[in-house]
């Protein structure tokens, strides 16, 4: 018999929870991923959430020792410690939840109110006679522009080919899509307009299924970017297209297939056809755009990095390869830079900091990584190459975020407590396990500040006269070869987080603005959903700055695009914002290769006048 009933936020989950039985454990039962590396004894610290509403246990040594007195009286607990003792709410944050939960908050609804640049207007046609054999546009336009007051007058060539067949179909009644006073498709009678939000990453494409009637998302879904067959970073995919026109064809053919069967599987979610997708809002980095536009692209990796366009497009739809409504288009974000593209600018724009003052820190973290400092109305904005070690990428055991993957680690002395995605045998380590394997390295003195891997430490090993870090054993696995971090690994992922924190610190040195003034860190991007803060603190990829001031936003690229594609207020804000953004060239920064070794120390510490000064 259940004792009372839990509500977990964000997530949504709500059921009852047994007598003697702690928050977690009624997690679990419940479905929603809380993460417990200790398994609910109390030492690991990672299941920690906030009591909203509601009656729970006291306080147990363990949290005492978690939280300080303002965070308890906040609500501040850990999960495995706190019994309820009457029907609560609970806050799950984002840096507490297992990989798959925490992939599903990436998909919130967008909260602005539509105004899409697609109508559909209901219509019932007269049927043509002998008497009055008026051609079948004729009197599409004609009843459209009657009943709805409009003054369109003209038809896309695509649904004009459609057209006569549809209408005899459809007895007679349909729905015209209107963009800018041209019908650009004819849809059932009782269908709704769909749009399709795209955020195409270098690794991973995202795809968002809405109602542009009402604004609500339908259906997501991620799929690998199939470009990867021309390589992992964007300046082999660069070098490619350059070195051949049959290979850039070819990976535009590549990019618009994938975006076409992720349109189209969506649609089948929700029962309906890929050709009711008359708009689609497509974001990426300046290289993912051009590629899919099939223009230019050997200037963007020659000095000084130069986009073919900037400004904001639309594109019929066909003409990309697209499978979409015949007549419907594809509108793409303003770039900003040869290596900052419309998926910062659509970050920037859902995470509403160009209304802030700042100063504000916004980084979308990949194998590109762009940052952005807001203060004062002004934004300055840079590009790093981080490279894919974060994602996996250059790590001998590193993989994708799939069942098996070591997601959270903690090392105690030679004890390795970890836990993988699904709770399956541990087959490799994903971004957030390396990131916690690199700071408990370098807390357990496993390696030092210069990445070195400490031959006196007891799981460090000699393995084909190279040093490795053994995270799980080949007797563990049961004769299957250990899961390591090897000398190698370490540096890919030195340098991977100093060209992230150089770039912050060429913004903020850009700005005249201090360390201890940056007021908020936002973080976007599938891996920066699911990094532990502390982690990337701890190894000197972000500030050391208290914990509340740093934001998980997950995938607000495609949070952008979202808006995008549902309001052309929204449109104009992110041109707005274009307008706004000093970009700066990194690799030109003052100082930048002094700083950048500073940045790939390990520790926490604060970069002055290019020096690194130790925090303790």
């Amino acid at each position: 018999m259940t004792a009372c009933s839990v509500d977990f936020e964000p997530v949504g989950r709500r059921g009852g929870c047994q007598k003697k039985e702690s928050l977690l454990a009624c997690a679990r039962q419940l479905g929603v991923g809380i993460s417990s590396i200790c398994n609910g004894k109390g030492i690991c610290h990672s299941c920690k959430v906030q009591v909203l509403s509601g009656t729970v246990s006291k306080p147990t040594p363990s949290e005492l020792e978690t939280f300080s007195p303002q965070e308890l009286k906040a609500g501040w607990r850990l999960a495995c410690q706190t019994y309820p003792r009457s029907n609560v709410k609970v806050h799950v944050p984002a840096e507490s939840m297992t990989t798959p939960q925490r992939l599903q908050v990436e998909g919130q609804e967008v909260t602005v109110s539509p105004q899409a640049s697609v109508r559909a207007y209901p219509l019932k046609l007269a049927i043509p006679s002998l008497e009055a054999p008026q051609a079948d546009a004729d009197n599409l336009l004609q009843t459209l522009n009657q009943k709805h007051k409009l003054n369109c007058n003209k038809v896309d060539i695509g649904a004009l080919r459609l057209l006569s067949n549809q209408l005899r179909s459809w007895k007679w009644q349909c729905q015209a899509a209107v963009r800018n006073y041209q019908v650009i498709a004819l849809l059932p009678p009782k269908s709704h307009p769909l749009g399709l939000a795209i955020d195409l990453g270098t690794t991973k494409i995202a795809g968002y299924l809405m109602n542009l009637n009402d604004g609500k998302t339908l259906a997501a879904k991620g799929v690998m970017n199939p470009q990867i067959s021309h390589g992992e970073d964007i300046i082999s995919r660069i070098n490619g297209a350059v070195h051949s026109a049959e290979e850039q064809a070819q990976i535009q053919k590549l990019a618009a297939e994938a975006i076409s069967q992720l349109g189209a599987d969506l649609c089948a979610e929700v029962g309906a056809n890929i050709e009711e997708i008359v708009e689609a809002v497509v974001v990426g980095n300046t290289a993912m755009h051009h590629l899919l536009l099939g223009l230019p692209v050997r200037q963007l990796a020659l000095a000084p990095f130069i986009p073919a366009v900037s400004r904001a497009l639309d594109i019929k739809a066909r003409n990309l390869g697209l499978d979409f409504a015949p007549g419907a288009y594809v509108h793409l974000l303003p770039n900003l830079a040869g290596f900052v593209g419309a998926d910062h600018v659509a970050m920037l724009l859902a995470t509403g900091v160009g209304q802030k003052k700042g100063p504000i820190v916004a980084l979308d973290i990949g194998t590109n990584t762009e940052v952005s400092l807001i203060h004062e109305g002004k934004i300055v904005t840079t590009s790093c190459a981080s490279g894919p070690a974060f994602e996996g990428g250059h790590i001998k055991y590193g993989m994708r975020a799939a069942e098996g993957a070591i997601e959270r680690l903690q090392i105690t002395g030679d004890k390795i407590q970890y836990q993988t995605i699904g709770e399956a045998p541990a087959v490799g380590i994903c971004g957030s396990g390396i990131l916690d394997a690199l700071a408990q390295l370098y807390l357990a003195k496993a390696v030092d500040e210069g990445g070195r891997l400490n031959a006196d430490h007891p799981r460090v090993r000699t393995y084909q006269k190279k040093r490795e870090f053994i995270l799980v054993s080949k007797e563990e696995r049961n004769g299957q070869p250990a899961i390591t971090i090897t000398q190698k690994d370490i540096r890919e992922l030195q340098l991977a987080k100093g060209a992230i924190r150089s770039g912050i610190q060429a913004l903020m040195e850009a700005s005249g603005v201090s360390e201890k003034e940056i007021k908020q860190v936002i973080i976007a991007g599938a891996f920066g959903t699911y990094i532990n803060v502390a982690s990337a603190i701890e190894i000197g990829m972000l500030p050391s700055l208290p914990l509340a001031r740093f934001l998980q936003a997950g995938n607000a690229a495609g949070m952008g695009a979202k808006l995008a594609l549902i309001s052309l207020k929204q449109r104009a804000q992110a041109r707005a914002l274009t307008s706004r953004v000093r970009y700066i060239e990194l690799a030109s920064a003052p100082d930048f290769e002094q700083t950048f070794m500073q940045a790939s120390y390990l520790g926490q510490y604060r970069i002055i006048n290019g020096r690194r000064e130790k925090i303790n």
